[in-house]
Parts: structure tokens; C-alpha cells; sequence
């Protein structure tokens, strides 16, 4: 059932290139989407399983025979998949109509199902040489994806990122050499007992170094952000909301913490770099957004500033900061992914994403007005959107750890980030509807019904933000949290 998560993707993504032979449109459609709503009602299935057992571990079988790869399932992997799949089925769903002027639909889902697998696999898995095979299974589909179109901004986008990526990896991999052959063995356990006993501490401050810099660059912290604001902006819009969504959580932000809370531990000098490093791209990008007239250019900035909003609170180390981390990377990931759909469907509407050309089309495509709304208010933290309890609780965290200088930045980053989104609203949406877009039409239905529903899922998760938080938010930070305990508290 968890090696599901997996499988399902990858065998569908195999068989796709063929389907698509018969079927240009309908059953790839079909079997992706159908895909994708089991793996959601999957990960809600498991809920119980989890709250009854507390962590499910399961070892793969192959002809009857089992093989060395292990899942393991606590709270905090399930949330991680049930964003991965609610986020990417509403991203599937959009795409229906947007392809339409792509063409080769069946590889696109195919590289977008391998995406999901590969992210999928590096959340499941209780080993650091899985992680990084996981790792390049997504990143591998993205380069792809990035460059779908084959225009000349995609290919030097994606080849931008594919060096990038690879350094990153490069650093990651070296770190997990170097910890393999200081422990002899890469399960998370045994790893953070053979660093125990070994007191290696220069050499483990080495690697966590790399750890940093390798999946900082994956989460495009600043200052290892240079790739996301061309590959954002360049690759289709379903890809920039799986990427900015989706994979750099996935594979920058979720590596980094479970490695450091399940394998490495957590100090207070760990703990204040990190700290700094989310706070400066927490401001830095809101202040870079603010210059911006390309729409997706202006996400990807704002992409980066709400990732150090996740790094500000899972640093922390506080059972209220990591809580508070984890409810605004599912917030981001829905908000997000909402607006760069919606900045699709802008483009579709329109043929441009630049601001200085657009306004007034709230006039015209009302409900493409509203869910950017939603999506724009909710990230910038207004009531009662969910964007604001999750600000609220990283800056309560903050308060509560005597950390008041971050609280205040926070805040005040919190300000800029609704300055720029209200720019968006008012140079794209608000003013008088010029000639040249009063007879434009809404956007297709299916690139609507994604953006209502990922809007009302914003608006749902923050009208019910108590029982989400304390059924499905606490125990997800409870698990990540239980790995502190596991591993020494090294003095690096």
C-alpha cells in the first residue's frame, strides 16, 4: 500500500509513451488524473493505520523474495504525500486544457508522473543514498519539463538549472560519502548511532556544510537561488507550480530537516545559521519581487521569500515553529501552485504576463480575478485565509523562543509580500478594462476548476485551521520533532 506511492507513477509513466500512440488526449488525461485522486484517497486511507500503529516500515518484495529497500511511514511523511498528491492532481487537472497548445501530452504526463515518483520516493525512504537516488528520479523529469516548450528561453532555463543541480547533488553525495565511510552504514539510525559514538565533530560540521549548500541550492535559498528565477518564469505554468509548490520543499527544504533531525541533531549555532540564511531570503526576494513586471518572475521571487519563512520556523527547533513551518510549506504549496496556474491562465487569456500590458481583466474573467485573490491574500497572510495562521503561529513561535528581531522581520516581510501581490491585482485585474482584452473569454473550464478548487482548499484549510492543525499539522510535527531525541545534540 505505502510502495503504492511509488509504483503507481512509474509503471503509468512507462506505459504512457504507448497509451498515447492510441490516444492523443482522452486516456492519458484519464489514467493520470485517475492516478492521482487514488494516490490522494490512498494517503487519507493511511491516516488511521498511522494514528493506530505510529510508524508503518515496509520492505519491498520482488517474486516472492525481499529486497533491501525499505519505506518507512510516520505522520510527518504522510502529510508530506498528501500535499504531493492533492497539490498534483489540481496541477493535472489544469493541465487538460493547457496542453492543448503543446501537444505530446502523453510524455509530458509521463515526465510529470516520474516527477511525483521520484519525490514521492525521497519522502518514504529511512536512508541517505535513497534520498539522493530519489533526488535525481525528480530532478532528472524537471530538467525535462522546464524545457518542454524547446524555446529558446526553456532550453537555457533547464540547462541553467541542470548545472546548478548538479553541483547541488554533487555536494549532497560528497556529504553522504563521507558519513558512509565514517559509520560504515547509511540508514538513518544507524548512521546517527555510529556519529554518536565516533565524536567526529570537525568532520560532521564539514558535512552538514555541504548538506547546506547542496540542498539550500535545491530550495533556492539565497544565497543559492541563482537557477529559480529563470527556470520559474520559462518552464510551462503546471511545472512552475510543481516546482515552486512542490520539488524545492520536497527536495531542498524536507532532505535538509529529516537528515538534520533524524541523523544529525540540532544545535543552537546550526540552528542560528540556518535562522539567518531563511530570514535573509525571507527579505532579500520580497524586496527583488517588488521590482518585477513579469508575473511568474515576480512568483519565483516570492517563492524563495516564503521558503525562508519554512526554514525560519523548522530552524527554530520549537515544537510551535516546526508546527508552524509545516502548515505554511501545505499553504505555500497550495497558494503557490494556485497563482502560477493562474498566471497560465493570464497568459492563455491574453498572450503576455507582463504587468505593464495587462488591467482590468477582473472585468472580463471574473473567476480567474478571484482565485488569483484568494491565492495572493492567503500567501501574504490575511485573515482568515490559511497563509495567516501559519505566519501567525512561525511568529508566535518566534515570540515564545525570545527571538524578537526575527518575529519582526517576519512581520515586516509578511507586509511586503502583500505590497507585491496587491500590485499584481491592481496592474493586471483592477482599473479600466482596455479594448484590447474586452472580448477576451474566461479560461478554458478545466484550467478554472483546478484554480476554484485549490482557492476554496485556501479558504477551507484557514475557515478550519483547529481541527486541521491538531489532527493532521501536530502530529506531522510531533514525528519530524521525535527525531531530536534519537541523535546527540552535537556541539558544532
Amino acid at each position: 500500500m505505502v510502495f503504492s506511492f511509488i509504483v503507481i507513477p512509474l509503471l503509468l509513466a512507462a506505459f504512457l509513451p504507448l497509451i498515447g500512440k492510441f490516444s492523443k488526449k482522452l486516456l492519458p488525461d484519464l489514467l493520470t488524473n485517475a492516478a492521482l485522486a487514488y494516490l490522494v484517497f490512498n494517503s487519507i486511507l493511511l491516516i488511521k493505520t498511522i494514528f493506530n500503529r505510529g510508524v508503518l516500515i515496509q520492505n519491498l518484495s520482488w517474486f516472492g523474495e525481499t529486497v533491501n529497500l525499505q519505506v518507512a511511514l510516520d505522520s510527518f511523511n504522510l502529510f508530506m504525500l498528501f500535499t504531493i498528491s492533492l497539490v498534483s492532481l489540481c496541477i493535472s487537472l489544469f493541465s487538460v486544457d493547457y496542453l492543448e497548445h503543446y501537444g505530446h501530452r502523453s510524455t509530458f504526463y509521463a515526465l510529470f508522473l516520474v516527477m511525483i515518483a521520484g519525490m514521492n520516493g525521497l519522502v518514504l525512504v529511512p536512508d541517505l543514498f535513497s534520498i539522493y537516488l530519489f533526488l535525481e528520479v525528480a530532478a532528472v523529469a524537471s530538467y525535462a519539463l522546464v524545457a518542454f516548450g524547446l524555446g529558446y528561453d526553456e532550453l537555457e532555463a533547464s540547462f541553467k538549472y541542470l548545472m546548478l543541480s548538479v553541483v547541488a547533488s554533487a555536494f549532497a553525495l560528497l556529504s553522504i560519502t563521507v558519513i558512509f565511510g565514517l559509520t560504515g552504514s547509511l540508514n538513518f539510525q544507524a548512521v546517527a548511532q555510529g556519529l554518536q559514538d565516533l565524536g567526529a565533530r570537525s568532520v560532521l560540521g564539514v558535512c552538514v556544510a555541504f548538506f547546506i549548500m547542496g540542498f539550500g541550492l535545491k530550495a533556492a535559498l539565497i544565497p543559492f537561488h541563482a537557477w529559480l528565477p529563470d527556470a520559474h518564469p520559462s518552464a510551462p505554468a503546471p511545472i512552475s507550480a510543481m516546482l515552486s509548490g512542490l520539488l524545492i520543499k520536497v527536495s531542498g527544504i524536507y532532505a535538509l530537516f529529516r537528515i538534520i533531525y533524524s541523523v544529525i541533531g540540532i544545535t543552537p549555532a546550526l540552528s542560528q545559521i540556518l535562522m539567518a540564511l531563511g530570514t535573509i531570503s525571507m527579505v532579500a526576494a520580497a524586496l527583488l519581487a517588488l521590482g518585477q513586471k513579469d508575473i511568474k518572475r515576480m512568483l519565483a521571487y516570492s517563492s524563495i521569500s516564503q521558503v525562508g519563512y519554512i526554514v525560519l520556523g523548522l530552524a527554530l527547533g520549537t515544537p510551535l515553529g516546526i508546527a508552524g513551518a509545516l502548515f505554511h510549506l501545505f499553504n505555500h504549496a497550495v497558494a503557490k501552485g494556485l497563482l502560477f496556474l493562474n498566471s497560465g491562465s493570464i497568459q492563455h487569456i491574453t498572450g503576455t504576463r507582463n504587468l505593464d500590458e495587462l488591467g482590468g481583466l477582473g472585468k472580463v474573467v471574473p473567476v480567474t480575478a478571484g482565485t488569483n485573490l484568494v491565492g495572493a491574500l492567503s500567501i501574504a497572510g490575511v485573515p482568515p485565509l490559511a497563509g495567516f495562521w501559519s505566519k501567525l503561529i512561525i511568529i508566535m513561535a518566534l515570540i515564545q523562543a525570545k527571538e524578537f528581531a526575527y518575529a519582526l522581520v517576519a512581520i515586516l516581510a509578511s507586509v511586503l509580500t502583500l505590497w507585491y501581490y496587491l500590485l499584481i491585482q491592481r496592474k493586471a485585474f483592477f482599473g479600466r478594462v482596455s479594448e484590447k482584452w474586452a472580448q477576451v473569454n474566461e479560461a478554458p473550464f478545466w484550467m478554472s476548476a483546478a484554480n476554484v478548487l485549490l482557492a476554496l482548499i485556501c479558504i477551507l484549510a484557514g475557515i478550519f485551521f483547529t481541527p486541521i492543525f491538531r489532527t493532521w499539522i501536530s502530529p506531522a510535527a510531533e514525528a519530524l520533532a521525535r527525531g531530536i531525541q534519537a541523535v546527540l545534540m552535537w556541539g558544532l
